[in-house]
């Protein structure tokens, strides 16, 4: 790992984020003989890291572990002459065809293109025990880790759209589905909505949450509290799925054109509405939300980031 400081000079493209997508960028970039940069907060791997068993990506060896696929993504990219800073991004300029990136060390980047894939968060619940659980109990990816959780107890939190999706998804693994939501009816679309509630798999009860997080090595039970009636009770359980929304980390470009949700929208080639930035993975207006399509985005990322720089230098072709 290096400084901003410590390299400076002919960057051709900075990659802002290192998650699956950020980290296929960087490799498909430097692959295509750019100087990549790729700035990461925290640690390269981003919520994949959190991924207990990687069993759907393509072609991933049985057993492999969230952090171990990262660090694999990591070491490809910087094979092939990625160079990763761990700093974070204050901010993002653009003047004329430049972006000019400061980062937490004070040190300006100049660059002609720029990936942002920074990611988003999910909205949690911020209740004791759902961080100290979260991997062994609590998830927020019903088709990452459902089939863990077959024919087992399961609880789904949260009134919308993707919840009812992901609680209809989860009762094809298991008869024990309580779907909870706080409000007295789901803010979902009707179909969706009226789905859960005719399915006999799923028990559905409104004006409900969950206030604890309760288990020794794995999660056991939680304390639920019904709002109506104000009072509190334990119910066993064997997983959490908490789709209570995500928030995208798009705050470093407010001037990029954005969907209600506040996630960027792109082109099938990953551009932005501002010329030169490329967007991949959470960040971006998508219909699904898997490594496997963070990392096919941020190879279309990288490609047409190169096409741009080409442009830019008079080299298409």
């Amino acid at each position: 790992m290096k400084t901003g400081d410590e390299i400076r000079e002919n960057v051709d493209l900075i990659v802002i984020g290192a998650g699956p997508a950020g980290l296929t960028a960087a490799q498909y970039g430097s692959r295509a003989g750019l100087k990549v940069l790729v700035f990461e907060q925290l640690s390269p791997g981003g919520q994949a890291l959190l991924i207990d068993v990687l069993e759907n990506y393509p072609g991933a060896a049985p057993g492999m572990t969230g952090f171990d696929f990262c660090q694999d993504l990591h070491k490809q990219a910087e094979d092939f002459g990625a160079v990763f800073i761990m700093e974070e991004v204050l901010s993002i300029t653009k003047e004329d065809q430049c972006f000019h990136i400061t980062s937490s060390s004070g040190t300006v980047f100049t660059v002609p293109a720029l990936i942002f894939a920074t990611g988003a968060k999910h909205r949690t619940l911020d209740v004791p025990g759902e961080e100290e659980f979260a991997g062994k109990g609590v998830s927020y990816c019903a088709s990452c880790d459902g089939p863990f959780y077959k024919n087992k107890k399961i609880i789904v939190v949260g009134g919308g759209d993707t919840a009812c999706t992901e609680a209809l998804f989860l009762s094809r693994l298991s008869t024990q589905v309580i779907h909870i939501h706080r409000r007295e009816r789901f803010r979902a679309q009707k179909s969706l909505a009226e789905s859960v509630l005719h399915n006999a798999n799923i028990e559905v009860r409104f004006n409900t949450v969950i206030k604890e997080i309760r288990g020794s090595l794995k999660l056991e039970s939680v304390i639920m509290e019904n709002l109506s009636e104000k009072s509190s009770y334990q119910e066993a359980a064997d997983g959490v799925f908490v789709f209570t929304g995500i928030v995208p980390q798009s705050s470093l470009v407010p001037e990029a054109e954005k969907d209600e949700a506040g996630f960027i929208v792109t082109d099938q080639n990953m551009a932005s509405s501002i010329p030169g930035l490329f967007v991949a993975g959470d960040v971006r207006a998508s219909p699904f939300r898997q490594v496997v399509v963070a990392a096919g985005e941020g190879a279309i990322a990288a490609h047409s980031a190169a096409a741009y720089i080409d442009a830019l230098k008079g080299q298409s072709y």
